[in-house]
């Protein structure tokens, strides 16, 4: 494989050469399956696990590769397998809070360049969904694109997409049907060779539906509409990297049930601009607009000039990084705390 068309370049390169170890090769992870890997590289398709320093090295889930890396791979051509030593630094990374009770960060995907976020112009648009969808994308590094599919099921789309703009400041909103071919064309300023998109959203918004019309096959399975309740049914189960024929790399997701937030204060602020931009106006440097005497926020609320469902959307997520923080911070301590009494415990060991 060509690797220059996937978006290898000096940089990566160079990460590779300062490593410093003779019989490595640069690969790109295409897909993750139990901590087993498929990785494109010069020398073809290798599947490949990660080598026992990486994986002793690794503190956190996101130390480990994810969809999209660059890695430092170990070929065994006669097998065609391989082994991950390292993974290669990041431009951009797309990051949740992991499911569940655990304080990690989940990668969804590394060295994307445009992500797509999808959402259906039925009954499910969501505009706080897309809130959160935005934040977590423009603390990615990558620049987001909405999407609205199922155009051709939908009523006053107009009104829609102007509902979604008015929370997606300066963020390019675009209606498509795949079905009735509208509104494609205006994905090719996008979907460009060496550039990598991510298509990101809820179950059934019809990500398969446009990664097979864009591999110009059926790669995914795609599934009828629910007849009780006007959704899409869930297709995709993994992350995985595919190339489009003119060379554009697409990252296919699957639905996202739960999105928590990870380290998104710089998220919050480019999605709340017009939140911020109140609250400069406030009387008091340290008003919590719940309230106090001339607070510009709540005013605005009063005026009919920001949605109350707006603002209670921007204290609800920075409540949820104010309790991340802190649930992180107990993490960083337990993590010094285990880290000490294992030096500790080979010293012993050692002088036994």
């Amino acid at each position: 494989m060509d690797l220059n068309k996937i978006g290898f370049n000096e940089n990566i390169n160079n990460a590779l050469a300062q490593l410093n170890k003779a019989g490595l090769i640069a690969g790109r992870v295409a897909l993750e399956h139990k901590r087993l890997y498929r990785v494109y590289t010069e020398i073809g398709e290798l599947l490949c696990e990660v080598s026992g320093k990486l994986s002793f090295d690794a503190v956190g889930r996101d130390d480990y590769p994810a969809v999209g890396d660059w890695v430092a791979v170990l070929p065994r051509e006669g097998e065609g397998k391989g082994t991950i030593n390292s993974v290669l630094p990041r431009k951009s990374k797309f990051s949740r809070k992991a499911a569940g009770m655990t304080t990690e960060e989940q990668i969804v995907a590394a060295n994307v360049d445009t992500i797509f976020l999808v959402n259906s112009l039925n009954e499910d648009l969501n505009l706080r969904r897309i809130e959160r969808y935005l934040t977590l994308t423009w603390e990615s590094g990558a620049n987001p694109v909405i999407l609205l599919t199922k155009s051709e099921l939908a009523d006053k789309v107009a009104d829609k997409i102007a509902s979604v703009e008015s929370i997606a400041f300066g963020v390019p909103v675009i209606a498509i049907s795949v079905h009735e071919k509208q509104g494609l064309d205006s994905l090719n300023d996008y979907l460009l060779p060496q550039k990598t998109i991510a298509l990101l959203g809820s179950s059934g918004v019809g990500k398969s539906t446009l990664t097979n019309y864009l591999l110009g096959y059926e790669k995914q399975l795609v599934q009828n509409i629910r007849e009780d309740d006007d959704k899409g049914r869930h297709t995709t189960t993994y992350r995985e990297m595919v190339v489009l024929p003119n060379g554009c790399v697409l990252i296919d997701t699957p639905g996202m049930r739960e999105l928590q937030l990870w380290n998104s204060n710089s998220g919050i602020s480019e999605s709340f601009t017009d939140v911020e931009q109140l609250a400069t106006e406030c009387r008091f440097r340290d008003c919590s607009h719940l309230g106090e005497a001339g607070c510009a926020v709540k005013q605005a609320v009063e005026d009919g000039r920001l949605e109350e469902a707006r603002l209670n959307s921007y204290f609800k997520m920075n409540r949820e990084l104010a309790y991340l923080e802190r649930r992180q911070s107990k993490k960083a301590q337990a993590d010094e705390k285990k880290k000490w009494k294992s030096i500790h415990k080979a010293i012993k060991a050692k002088h036994k």
